[in-house]
């Protein structure tokens, strides 16, 4: 499981990929056995697509699920791209899995957003049927809206024409579930203001749809230090954790019921903890990066380093050192990568990490690489005939080709120049990697037993900048094991 602190609070990451888009998460667990679940949406400018994430939250004693709205490249309102509502499935889906895990309702559930994120609240809430919403300025004709101010989310929903009937579809979503009287019982709490330049559009409008609900609050502010609609949900935030710590207590405003102290500090985890266990962000099934370049302890110039390697299966590489977000490196088709930094190295040993991500944003375990820089160390010069050189594939000693062995005799081994690594695919996929010793031998054993049949591995050799020379094929055959003899 991938896992962070946000001031003390351990905070686990994941992906439900059980729906139609995978859906990335953040998840804490409740404190004293608090038996409440807070869902918290993105606003549209939240870091990394994840609102309310910053620690703002982090003294409430309930789970906290946040859950991002990044799908394809770009915000959905968490419903849709190009008019596909196969996200809000998803969406709903992992809402619902993680609520039964922990052996709650939707009586026992709080969803929390701001702008793009307390229409989302709204919609699921009144949607779903969820005890709780905390929406604070939500817009509610949502087609308009991103068609308007925001074309590039606009487009990504509705789809590069962005239709006047799509943008009807999309902006009826939440006036018709408030016209329908969806969720009766559900209690409502919106934040908003006529410092709002959104609100004679986005919510004057609706105030007698949401009227009708017995469990309506209105936080309406009317503060001279006001002055847009980034500033309502600011100036609102201290009454917003108040409502925030009253449900997760059990007491909702305006009921004449009210439960206090929920708690089950023995409450059984086991749910939570498989289906936390089952999306963890980082799968050990998916293989770390091989880094070919450069070699554990180099000495390399502050001005030229350059890292590279292999990724088979990864679209990206992320660089990482002493916790700080470096860059992120490409992977080719071919599962090959590399990344130069453009500004100097500052002189010393660093230690480096790295993981490689698919495309559904799952990640792999980490890969070190360790190397020391110096001002005193020369760089390479780039036309020099040491760099224009071409690579020569390596030398294969054995298996001889067409050699039949069993599988516990496969060995490569073989010899190769002005090289640092040796790698290994068959069937474009890769296989492994071994260094070089000084006198220029390699050895491979693979750690798993060869199938029975024909195999062609393509040999390669990689020096220190990265560079790779072209495959030397060998073929071999692996042979049953012969039976042992009868007693």
């Amino acid at each position: 499981m991938s896992e962070a602190t946000a001031k003390g609070r351990k905070v686990i990451g994941g992906i439900d990929a059980s729906g139609g888009h995978p859906v990335e998460y953040r998840f804490t667990h409740a404190r004293s056995g608090n038996r409440h679940l807070m869902v918290v949406f993105a606003n549209i400018y939240a870091p990394d697509d994840y609102g309310w994430a910053t620690g703002i939250l982090d003294n409430l004693r309930s789970n906290i699920l946040w859950i991002r709205d990044r799908f394809g490249d770009g915000n959905t309102y968490y419903l849709c791209r190009e008019m596909d509502f196969t996200v809000e499935q998803s969406v709903i889906g992992l809402i619902t899995r993680v609520m039964k895990s922990l052996g709650l309702t939707p009586g026992d559930v709080t969803l929390w957003g701001s702008s793009k994120g307390g229409s989302a609240a709204l919609y699921f809430g009144l949607r779903y049927g969820f005890r709780n919403i905390v929406a604070s300025v939500p817009q509610l004709r949502i087609g308009t809206f991103v068609r308007d101010v925001y074309p590039d989310t606009g487009r990504h929903m509705l789809g590069e024409a962005m239709t006047d009937d799509d943008v009807r579809v999309l902006d009826a979503v939440l006036p018709d579930l408030l016209a329908s009287g969806a969720s009766p019982e559900t209690n409502l709490y919106l934040v908003s203001s006529p410092q709002d330049e959104q609100y004679p559009t986005q919510v004057e409008p609706y105030l007698g749809l949401l009227q009708r609900y017995p469990n309506f609050n209105l936080v309406f502010s009317e503060s001279p230090f006001i002055t847009d609609h980034g500033k309502v949900t600011q100036r609102n935030t201290p009454p917003l954790l108040g409502i925030a710590y009253l449900l997760v207590e059990g007491i909702a405003p305006r009921l004449g019921l009210t439960r206090h102290g929920y708690e089950e500090p023995d409450a059984d985890k086991s749910g939570i903890t498989s289906f936390l266990e089952s999306t963890a962000v980082v799968q050990g099934s998916f293989a770390a990066p091989v880094v070919t370049a450069p070699r554990r302890h180099d000495l390399l110039s502050t001005t030229h380093v350059r890292l590279a390697g292999r990724a088979p299966g990864a679209v990206r590489v992320s660089i990482w050192e002493h916790g700080k977000y470096l860059a992120s490196a490409p992977v080719d088709a071919d599962g090959g990568w590399t990344w130069h930094r453009e500004q100097p190295w500052a002189a010393g040993e660093h230690r480096v990490r790295l993981f490689a991500v698919d495309a559904s944003g799952y990640q792999s375990e980490r890969t070190e690489v360790r190397f020391t820089t110096s001002e005193h160390v020369t760089a390479p010069v780039p036309d020099s005939p040491e760099t224009r050189r071409t690579l020569l594939p390596p030398l294969i000693h054995t298996p001889e080709p067409y050699q039949q062995l069993l599988d516990v005799q496969v060995r490569l081994t073989g010899a190769a120049n002005g090289a640092t690594q040796v790698g290994f695919r068959e069937n474009g996929v890769f296989l492994g990697s071994c260094p070089l010793a000084h006198d220029g031998r390699w050895l491979w054993n693979a750690d798993w037993r060869w199938t029975e049949g024909p195999h062609t591995v393509e040999v390669f050799v990689v020096n220190a900048a990265g560079d790779e020379s072209p495959p030397a094929p060998v073929t071999f055959a692996v042979i049953p094991t012969p039976a042992a003899p009868a007693h």
